[in-house]
C-alpha cells in the first residue's frame, strides 16, 4: 500500500475574516494544537483552481506567457484560472480556460495530478488536466483584458521545458508541477493509467 494525505479538522475556537477581496479573502482561525495551547493560523482563502498541460500531436506543450505582478516577472506557465462558481465541474472550467487563454480545443482529456499550491498560508486546490488531440477553436477569439491583453503563446517540446524547470528558469508551479508529472507518466504506467477527466475531487466537489 502506498502513502495517503488523510482528511483531519483541528478545534477552532474562533474565526476573523479581516480582509475580503474580489475573489479571496484572508482569515484568522484560532486553532486547539495537540498540546492544548491556542494559537492564530493565518490563510487565505481561495475558490480553486485548474490548470491544463496541453500537448498537440507533436508533443509539443501549449504554454502562455503573462506578467504576475506579486512576483514582479512575466511567467512561463499553462492555461489556468479559477473556479468562479461553487460547486463548477473542474472539466468544463478547464475547457473553458484552454479556449478562452489559448482559442484551443482538446478531445481528450485526463487528471494529471491534483495539488494544493501553498497549503501552509492558502487552501487553494488545484486539478492539473492532460488535454491532448488539440485543435483551434472556430470563430472570434474570447476577448481579453487587464494582465492578459498582452499574452504570448507558444508550443515547447516537454524535454525541454523540464530542463529550463530544474535549470531554474521557469517557475510556474502549475508548469513545474504538470510538465514533471506528465514526464514521469510516460516513463511509467502511461497516459491511460490517470484517473478519467471527471475523476472525483475530494478537496472541491463538483456536479457531474
Amino acid at each position: 500500500m502506498g502513502i495517503q494525505d488523510t482528511p483531519e479538522e483541528w478545534q477552532v475556537t474562533a474565526t476573523v475574516t479581516p480582509f475580503t477581496g474580489n475573489k479571496t479573502s484572508v482569515r484568522t482561525d484560532q486553532v486547539v494544537m495537540p498540546d492544548g495551547s491556542v494559537h492564530g493560523r493565518d490563510y487565505q482563502v481561495h475558490p480553486g483552481s485548474v490548470a491544463i498541460l496541453a500537448v498537440d500531436e507533436d508533443d509539443q506543450v501549449l504554454v502562455v506567457r503573462q506578467y504576475r505582478h506579486p512576483v514582479r516577472q512575466r511567467l512561463w506557465e499553462i492555461p489556468a484560472g479559477l473556479l468562479d462558481i461553487p460547486g463548477e465541474n473542474p472539466l468544463h472550467a478547464a475547457q473553458r480556460e484552454l479556449y478562452e487563454e489559448a482559442h484551443v480545443k482538446a478531445e481528450e482529456w485526463r487528471v494529471l495530478t491534483d495539488v494544493y499550491t501553498t497549503p501552509g498560508g492558502c487552501d487553494e486546490a488545484v486539478r492539473i488536466f492532460l488535454a491532448r488531440g488539440l485543435s483551434d477553436v472556430e470563430g472570434e477569439r474570447f476577448a481579453v483584458s487587464e494582465e492578459e491583453a498582452d499574452m504570448e503563446q507558444a508550443r515547447i517540446p516537454l524535454p525541454e521545458l523540464v530542463r529550463s524547470v530544474l535549470a531554474g528558469d521557469l517557475h510556474n508551479n502549475c508548469l513545474v508541477v504538470g510538465a514533471l508529472a506528465l514526464t514521469a507518466v510516460l516513463a511509467g504506467d502511461g497516459v491511460d493509467s490517470l484517473r478519467p477527466a471527471e475523476a472525483p475531487w475530494p478537496a472541491r466537489p463538483f456536479e457531474a
